[in-house]
């Protein structure tokens, strides 16, 4: 009896230990499988993150379509949109929750969400999670700005308050794009992303 009541401690410790695993690249890292080809709910096109790379940069924002924490900064996400559009950064929204593909983060279902909410960017399938994998990213949303030499010179939340927009006093992600369009260094390189865990395929994160 105690070695059945064991297991499930046991199962928790191993997830545990899997998230820990998945560690995010550094400041100063290339675009990971930059070249690699996503398909864009939005049109059906097939999208890379260098392609969609502008003069001064590109953003990579992991999302999803029903994570309380993205819903939150939806608004301040539509924002950074326009924002990167006018400060000429590329933006891709990728969505990464393989584990729930059948239903809620479905191509139909991104469709229907990234035009409810109006994106300007390309909102991209990761299969299998490959592109979170290869950036380390484990939370919705988290971020990550390419300068104009392509490397990441911010990783992390889009700024101090997911869930109170009022209560904002660090705009971490408009800061950073603000100095990389300028050619200027990034003060606050890093912060730490408050989301939901991006759901690889029965990984049980």
């Amino acid at each position: 009896m105690k070695k059945i009541l064991m297991l499930p401690v046991l199962a928790l410790v191993a997830m545990s230990f899997n998230i820990l695993e998945i560690l995010p690249i550094d400041l100063g890292a290339e675009i990971p499988m930059g070249d690699h080809k996503m398909v864009n709910a939005m049109n059906d096109t097939r999208v890379s993150i260098n392609e969609s790379k502008k003069n001064n940069g590109v953003l990579v924002i992991f999302s999803c379509n029903t994570c309380p924490y993205v819903i939150a900064q939806e608004d301040r996400i539509r924002d950074i949109q326009r924002d990167a559009q006018r400060m000429q950064i590329g933006v891709v929204i990728i969505n990464s929750n393989e584990d729930k593909r059948g239903n809620e983060d479905s191509k139909e279902e991104m469709r229907k969400y990234g035009n409810n909410q109006k994106y300007l960017a390309p909102y991209l399938i990761d299969s299998m999670s490959v592109v979170a994998d290869a950036f380390g990213a484990t939370r919705t949303p988290e971020c990550f700005l390419f300068g104009r030499d392509g490397k990441l010179a911010y990783r992390g939340s889009i700024d101090d308050s997911p869930k109170e927009p009022k209560a904002v006093k660090q705009h971490y992600l408009l800061d950073a794009m603000t100095a990389v369009s300028k050619g200027n260094a990034v003060t606050i390189g890093t912060s730490v992303s408050s989301g939901c865990t991006i759901k690889r395929k029965q990984s049980g994160k």
